[in-house]
């Protein structure tokens, strides 16, 4: 009968108790084997060069080289190599970066060993584990790509929009509306602002390209 391939990891992280810990427990794991470690990201890219890893348990601050941009180099060059953050930020700023630049899960450091342990075995099968707060954030995120900027108008600034993109001056809009003329002016404005847009031909097209017209 054939021995059981075991999945080759590689620990990357600058606290040597960190190291330690993770490599003593994941020794007790019969089908998890730890191959080499490195305490920075340069290092890291070294490693992989020469042992070609199965997963990579990636620390995200480092020196020399943090470990956003050891993924995204890593990915580069071998892109069969499933690296998992194992950090202790969930910062928005370096939790999406990390995923950006090739990661397939990302996991606290107060994840217990089995946790970790079963990340990496879920790794070869392609399946993330992302740490619920990191997944709030790409739900948000998400939500808030899929809306047009139209979405964030008020009611009044909506109906200005449709009326500027029918054509209409703004002493036009503000004798529809029953407005100021000075009104209709900052509609526009705020219109403008929250649309990012230059000029009213632009807020026309804008209109029209949204079918609000």
């Amino acid at each position: 009968m054939n021995k059981q391939k075991k999945i080759k990891v590689i620990v990357v992280d600058d606290h040597e108790m960190v190291r330690r810990g993770l490599i003593s427990y994941l020794a007790t794991e019969p089908d998890i084997e730890v191959i080499e470690q490195a305490d920075d990201g340069q290092k890291a890219i070294e490693l992989c060069h020469k042992l070609k890893p199965d997963v990579i348990l990636m620390d995200l601050i480092m020196e020399n080289i943090n470990g956003i941009e050891a993924t995204k180099q890593i990915k580069e060059f071998c892109p069969e190599i499933k690296i998992i953050i194992l950090t202790s930020f969930i910062e928005e700023d370096l939790t999406f970066p990390a995923l950006e630049a090739g990661a397939l899960s990302y996991l606290l450091k107060t994840s217990t060993a089995d946790e970790i342990a079963n990340a990496i075995r879920r790794a070869m099968e392609e399946e993330a584990v992302i740490e619920p707060k990191v997944a709030s954030q790409m739900l948000n995120r998400m939500r808030t790509q899929d809306k047009l900027p139209h979405h964030s108008l008020t009611e009044r600034e909506l109906e200005v929009l449709k009326l500027i993109g029918n054509g209409l001056t703004n002493q036009e809009i503000a004798d529809q509306l029953f407005i100021g003329i000075k009104t209709v002016k900052t509609h526009v404005s705020n219109i403008l602002s929250k649309l990012q847009l230059d000029d009213r031909t632009q807020v026309a097209i804008y209109a029209h390209r949204n079918k609000l017209v």
